[in-house]
């Protein structure tokens, strides 16, 4: 039996939608964004063409353990939204949705994270006793980043 796990986040921006947009479709502020512990680095050259179809190959490292992951670009509305899904990577499923509203002179930004994790039932117990507290805490650095740096 396979499970879809769901991250929802959201959060309100005190700066224009194009602004906000712009920060998050620019790739090389994925790094900004990634907790140190993750030692996130961008494999893919920048710039990075934002579109359906764009790719965008990095590296993070867990507990010491390097991870190869690439991301596919699967929708792009820009000022609206952009979809991101796993190709190559530590989950059996990954799709990650930003959306973006704008709120008078401020934007309402969301993250809708859908993952499964692999390997069955020894998936779930990873979940259960590690996966779901690291990725609220990758979430939870994301959002005090983002208020620190779009503020």
């Amino acid at each position: 039996m396979t499970i879809v796990h769901r991250l929802e986040r959201s959060q309100r921006i005190a700066r224009p939608l194009a602004e906000v947009f712009a920060f998050f479709a620019d790739a090389a502020n994925l790094e900004a964004i990634t907790p140190r512990f993750l030692r996130f680095r961008m494999i893919t050259r920048p710039p990075i063409e934002m579109r359906v179809g764009a790719r965008i190959d990095y590296e993070i490292s867990l507990l010491g353990v390097p991870m190869r992951w690439r991301t596919l670009i699967t929708a792009w509305e820009p000022g609206v939204r952009f979809v991101d899904e796993q190709e190559l990577g530590p989950y059996a499923l990954w799709r990650h949705t930003h959306s973006f509203e704008a709120q008078g002179d401020a934007t309402l930004m969301r993250d809708l994270v859908e993952y499964t994790e692999p390997l069955g039932p020894l998936g779930r117990v990873a979940h259960a006793l590690f996966v779901a507290r690291v990725l609220e805490r990758i979430f939870d650095f994301r959002k005090a980043e983002t208020a620190r740096r779009l503020g």
